[in-house]
């Protein structure tokens, strides 16, 4: 049984441009240099707020730039780039030993997950039972990356952050090797490649934020409701002391008609 690594390596890799898709991780950094942007006064709320929806709901870099474009960034010129971003980011998580090469579970289960270093090959099987490989805290022994999965009666999860290159070639036989997960990551990230068998089982492959920047999203977008709502709240406010000088300026008008009137 061969798993076609040895052609998927010697494969180019794509060329970061404005076309290159944007991850979840790059959108997150161009909305912390909004928020700072409004924080000192260099955006009103209401450039803030279309920026941001803007930032959220980008889909390559060349939505995300021109955001940011005139605004100063944080950390220098570079960060301003997603994509040099991006690339710095990934680069310190390259070169480690491995933590472990294989993951085997019959009638039972194994787990990868959290700070381990991934090796240049690791392989899994499962035997009626199942196994987890979590790559989004990972660190990687070399930049290109094969991870084979043997699931026989069983079943392999592999999890990945939004920003890492992963393509997924598997093979299923009354079974099933999804790849949904497959998509191009930030420039600069390793390149993983899922390849292997399911036979009576599953292997899937599927992207998920990092938890740290799942719950800092959750908290930024409650922090921007929050201002929103307070904003509103103030406009609310102003809205009704200015109604309130209105009627009691006619009020006023309305006496002094009929002050007229009576002296008449």
């Amino acid at each position: 049984m061969t798993s076609g690594a040895s052609s998927g390596d010697m494969a180019p890799r794509p060329q970061a441009g404005p076309q290159m898709r944007a991850s979840d991780a790059e959108r997150e950094r161009i909305a912390e240099v909004l928020r700072e942007g409004v924080a000192e006064g260099r955006l009103t709320m209401e450039e803030f707020e279309e920026r941001l929806d803007a930032a959220y709901r980008a889909r390559t870099h060349a939505e995300l730039e021109p955001l940011v474009r005139d605004l100063p960034v944080p950390g220098g010129p570079a960060a301003a780039d997603p994509a040099s971003a991006a690339e710095g980011g990934w680069a310190g998580r390259i070169g480690s030993t491995p933590t472990s090469r294989t993951g085997i579970a019959v009638m039972s289960g194994f787990q990868r997950k959290g700070r381990w270093t991934v090796p240049r090959r690791f392989t899994s099987f499962v035997f009626w039972g199942g196994g987890e490989i979590d790559l989004r805290e990972a660190r990687f022994e070399d930049r290109d990356t094969v991870i084979r999965c043997f699931a026989i009666m069983g079943g392999i999860q592999v999890t990945a952050p939004p920003d890492l290159d992963v393509q997924v070639g598997g093979v299923g036989i009354l079974g099933a090797f999804d790849d949904s997960g497959s998509g191009e990551g930030s420039p600069g990230s390793p390149r993983v490649t899922v390849t292997g068998l399911a036979l009576f089982g599953g292997v899937a492959v599927e992207r998920k934020l990092r938890k740290e920047e799942r719950r800092r999203l959750k908290e930024d977008r409650k922090r921007f409701l929050a201002e929103r709502h307070e904003e509103r709240r103030d406009l609310r406010a102003e809205r009704h002391a200015e109604r309130r000088e209105l009627r009691a300026e006619r009020r006023e008008r309305r006496r002094s008609l009929d002050r007229r009137w009576s002296d008449d």
